[in-house]
């Protein structure tokens, strides 16, 4: 399995891209920064996407790879949960700012095909197994956890604050890929927020320890540009705490599992 940043950050800048991952070309996870970083030929190869919530900077390209899936005429499969396709499809996918997806090139057969799925429960898409788990944000959201053909696996938390842990009884990843939106200094803005620092993230991976007996090599995304320096020191402290393999993602970066 090998696992590429697409977007690591919630802000989009000339070196920083909006929160998306891509498993082995095939599977994306997250579209705020999808098309922005792949090209034609790369789009075309991707099955599903895998939504974790409605928020703009983790959808935003959905619109963009459904209008070029129109160039080489294929269907993209999109996943999410009910409560999120409520939230887009009147307010992103109805044909007000951009193309109504639901219906193009025509209601019988459109490029993008939206699929509800369901929390707790496993399914096969574009040949992994997909579990759907209830993450704690400030809208309803979902984390996946991914497992491949060969039994490797990661669990990306989508945004979440405090109470994650509630996740953990659920999975064994290789690979947890989390975020950490800010710097300590704001963790009671951010968990109000539905976002997660380094020391409430700890508190999460000190959970994971007691229940699961090990800590997967952890990677930190949803990153805030302006705080980024402060978030690795603090990040790279923790790691040190903890013993263990816990960094910042980027933009680019390809991890193989």
């Amino acid at each position: 399995m090998e696992v590429d940043i697409l977007g690591a950050h919630n802000t989009e800048t000339k070196e920083t891209r909006l929160t998306s991952l891509l498993i082995d070309g095939l599977l994306a996870i997250d579209a705020g920064g999808l098309t922005s970083t792949l090209s034609l030929t790369q789009q075309k190869e991707i099955k599903a996407i895998l939504l974790t919530h409605a928020h703009f900077d983790h959808t935003r390209d959905l619109l963009t790879i459904g209008f070029n899936a129109a160039l080489w005429q294929g269907h993209i499969e999109v996943y999410a949960s009910q409560q999120t396709f409520e939230v887009l499809i009147p307010c992103l996918l109805d044909g007000k700012v951009y193309v109504n997806f639901l219906e193009f090139p025509n209601k019988e057969d459109p490029f993008l095909l939206f699929k509800t799925i369901e929390p707790y429960k496993k399914e096969i898409i574009a040949t992994y197994e997909v579990l759907a788990l209830p993450a704690k944000h400030s809208v309803p959201t979902v984390g996946y956890q991914i497992t491949s053909s060969e039994g490797k696996s990661l669990f990306y938390t989508g945004d979440t604050g405090p109470g994650i842990s509630s996740c953990w009884q659920y999975i064994s990843p290789h690979l947890l890929i989390a975020e950490v939106t800010g710097p300590n200094i704001l963790s009671d803005e951010l968990a109000k927020a539905g976002h997660l620092s380094s020391q409430l993230l700890r508190e999460e991976l000190i959970q994971f320890r007691k229940i699961k007996g090990y800590l997967p090599r952890v990677l930190i995304i949803h990153i805030t540009p302006f705080y980024e320096q402060q978030i690795k020191e603090e990040v790279t402290r923790m790691a040190g705490e903890l013993g263990a393999d816990i960094s910042l993602g980027s933009e680019g970066m390809k991890l193989g599992l």
